[in-house]
């Protein structure tokens, strides 16, 4: 039996990546990162807050030989769950007061299952391939010790911009990423070469962060609003309030002003089969925001109720509730409560004193009346 082309082999890889509905993906050799120490750096200075998880099983994260031995490629995939040059305002229509932005990733089903599946039918795939006889293979999708926008970019996806996320010049950056650690002799197509960086003296996502929290090519997460309200677990620091704004859920901020975000006209994806992740449009999950008023009355069981099926329900009640808190009272401070200030205020002076509530929400809530006294 004669031995595949390694370069045909992940062609061939590709197609049944876009065939199963990815909206873009590559073949990346299995090597250790170029960015040790940057992300040792990184980490040395306490940027990735409370996140421990970033520290652990830091050698495989950085190389991924360590993660699947005998690994020499990674396959990696991207799924589009927005496209470029959408409006970036959210429906507040018919809603009970101020509400609290969702960011876009996380208004439709939650992409961590959507990729999972995919990767499980891909990697089911490849292994019925004769060249894969005795090839083992390590799925990941935003979860596994990787660091999937180094290989994107090794893979020719895009390139790593000022704000750390991947950009792709035709599908901008609105995309989460994916894939597959093998064994299998698989190598990059030498016509998907790393494109190279096109940021140039664009500081718009340095700019525009509203907590200042991006200097070029780093974000200290100690100061992120994606960070703050879907991660961080405490207390939230008070000269960090105004920045979040209106935002209950992750930030999009620096992906909005981004140039290659813009009215392009060019679709999302690069393949006519490929359909991307389940558009905000027409996803049965579809939130971009929620009633405030409504979030700091929740339950455990309301949150359940409405979070289903979302990536943002990794974010607990208390943590919901802290933010909902800061986000009302951005907007009465900015006289946008309107005929709901009274309501709200009251539920919020409630909050501070009901013993059953968690200490978080309720020490939130006594900043934002204090600030609202002030």
């Amino acid at each position: 039996m004669s031995v595949p082309d390694p370069i045909a082999l992940g062609r061939e890889v590709v197609r049944a990546c876009l065939g199963l509905g990815f909206a873009a993906a590559g073949v990346a050799r299995a090597e250790p990162s170029a960015w040790g120490e940057h992300v040792r750096a990184w980490l040395a200075a306490g940027k990735h807050g409370t996140m421990d998880w970033m520290a652990e099983y830091l050698e495989q994260r950085l190389d991924v030989g360590q993660l699947l031995p005998g690994a020499r490629a990674v396959i990696i995939v991207a799924d589009a769950y927005d496209v470029p040059g959408r409006s970036s305002e959210a429906n507040q229509e018919g809603a009970p007061g101020p509400v609290g932005v969702i960011a876009r990733y996380a208004r439709g089903e939650d992409y961590h299952a959507i990729i999972r599946r995919r990767l499980g039918r891909l990697a089911d795939t490849l292994r019925g391939l004769p060249a894969a006889e005795h090839a083992d293979f390590r799925l990941f999708a935003d979860t596994g010790p990787v660091l999937e926008r180094e290989q994107a970019a090794r893979a020719g996806l895009g390139w790593i911009g000022k704000h750390t996320l991947l950009i792709h010049p035709r599908m901008g950056s609105w995309f989460v990423l994916g894939g597959l650690v093998t064994t299998l002799d698989v190598a990059p197509d030498p016509d998907s070469a790393p494109i190279a960086d096109h940021c140039g003296t664009c500081t718009r996502c340095i700019d525009a962060c509203p907590t200042g929290a991006i200097t070029p090519y780093s974000v200290d997460a100690r100061r992120c609003v994606s960070y703050l309200t879907i991660e961080h677990g405490g207390l939230i620091d008070e000269s960090l309030h105004s920045g979040i704004g209106d935002r209950l859920v992750g930030c999009d901020v620096c992906q909005e002003v981004c140039p290659f975000n813009g009215a392009t006209g060019v679709p999302p994806v690069s393949d006519p089969r490929s359909t991307g992740i389940l558009p905000v449009s027409s996803s049965p999950h579809t939130r971009a925001t929620l009633p405030l008023l409504d979030v700091l009355g929740w339950t455990d069981a309301d949150r359940a109720r409405v979070l289903s099926g979302s990536a943002a329900k990794r974010a607990t009640l208390a943590m919901f509730k802290r933010n909902a808190l800061i986000a009302a009272g951005n907007a009465m401070a900015g006289g946008s409560g309107g005929e709901h200030s009274a309501a709200l205020r009251g539920r919020i002076a409630d909050l501070a004193s009901d013993p059953s509530e968690d200490a978080i929400v309720r020490e939130t809530a006594r900043q934002v009346l204090a600030r609202l006294s002030a």
